[in-house]
């Protein structure tokens, strides 16, 4: 296993970068995977202020369920397995408007509403996939009951990031000891779970590596983590960080690769859209695209439209690389069992083309 400081080491390099990375042995993969998804962004209300983002509003809006179902349906048509329910944390606590509306509805807060958005998921054969922000353990034990997989970014583990003046200041639920906790919580929970980090927003290479190694002692712990993200910051228009600059592809490059290393044999995912030489990262240690909508937009990343799954697949064949969907909840996890019998009701009607 690869030290701190010889993670710290690769990270800090200049040109000399390519030199080190044939002391390692980081073998093309066989298949790249890609999730085909419907994304349902519930609610943009957020009890959060990150200063890099476009999603929140103090003008919120929230999905009713015809709108959601119709989504369904045409998901459906697309062939699509997987609903990503993503949406700002605990909107029905940052806005009075959107708990009047749930109410209104029927329901007591918003985990009880995207409980039953998600079994409706399950009526039409999509498998959910929920990012709900920071949760309790009961919450997320409810959950599961009608998700095939969850998911939280951790971001990055740092304290220093929610200090007066950082980009979580107002953002109270960024601090690390929360979010790491949710993963935890997954791992006592059998969840299968996906995060990842944020690079870009004032972290140093230092917290980056300490985040890597915190991931990999918690799956370490409850084998739970079934896929690591490294996402790229872009700044937005209208935020306090739109003239902020994103990392350059070397940076990205340099972190894919740290992260493999680290994190062995832990999937990781590049989100193609985000990067259009996407292609180079399968060289540095990614093997999978993430989830892609035939149907919706990146309602987090607007400005930058998913490509086309021909396209993708066309390009990894030029590496003599094997495109192929997966569902939502990986095979490891299918093979263990970690879904319940209202997801595996539907889980089963795929199982034998996607495990």
């Amino acid at each position: 296993m690869i030290s701190k400081k010889k993670a710290l080491e690769i990270l800090n390099s200049g040109i000399e970068f390519f030199d080190i990375i044939k002391e390692y042995n980081i073998k093309k993969p066989r298949y790249v995977t890609y999730s085909k998804n419907v994304f349902i962004p519930v609610t943009n209300a957020c009890r959060n202020r990150c200063k890099y983002c476009f999603f929140r509003s103090d003008k919120p809006y929230i999905l009713d369920e015809r709108y959601v179902i119709n989504l369904f349906k045409i998901a459906r048509r697309y062939d699509c397995k997987e609903a990503l329910f993503t949406f700002g944390e605990r909107g029905d606590l940052a806005s009075t408007d959107i708990r009047m509306k749930l109410k209104e509805w029927g329901f007591d807060d918003i985990i009880e509403y995207v409980y039953h958005l998600a079994e409706k998921a399950l009526e039409y054969d999509l498998l959910p996939h929920i990012n709900a922000g920071v949760l309790t353990y009961d919450e997320m034990k409810y959950l599961k009951e009608v998700s095939a997989s969850m998911g939280l970014m951790l971001e990055i583990a740092s304290k220093r990031l929610c200090n007066k003046g950082e980009v979580h200041e107002h953002s109270p639920t960024k601090h690390p000891k929360y979010r790491l906790q949710v993963l935890i919580n997954a791992g006592k929970l059998r969840i299968p779970f996906t995060t990842g980090l944020l690079i870009g927003i004032g972290e140093t290479n230092e917290e980056i590596v300490n985040s890597l190694f915190l991931i990999r002692a918690i799956h370490k712990r409850y084998k739970n983590i079934q896929e690591v993200i490294i996402q790229n910051f872009k700044p937005k228009r209208g935020t306090p960080m739109e003239n902020a600059r994103e990392p350059s592809i070397f940076k990205m490059l340099k972190v894919t690769f740290v992260a493999r290393l680290i994190l062995e044999d832990i999937p990781i995912q590049i989100p193609p859209n985000l990067n259009p030489a996407w292609e180079l990262f399968i060289n540095f240690g990614a093997n999978d695209l993430g989830g892609i909508s035939p149907v919706t937009i990146d309602y987090i990343n607007p400005e930058s439209p998913w490509p086309r799954i021909e396209d993708l697949y066309e390009r990894l064949k030029e590496q003599g690389i094997i495109l192929r969907e997966r569902l939502p909840i990986y095979d490891e996890y299918i093979k263990k069992g970690w879904y319940s019998e209202r997801v595996g009701k539907v889980l089963r009607k795929y199982i034998n083309t996607y495990s």
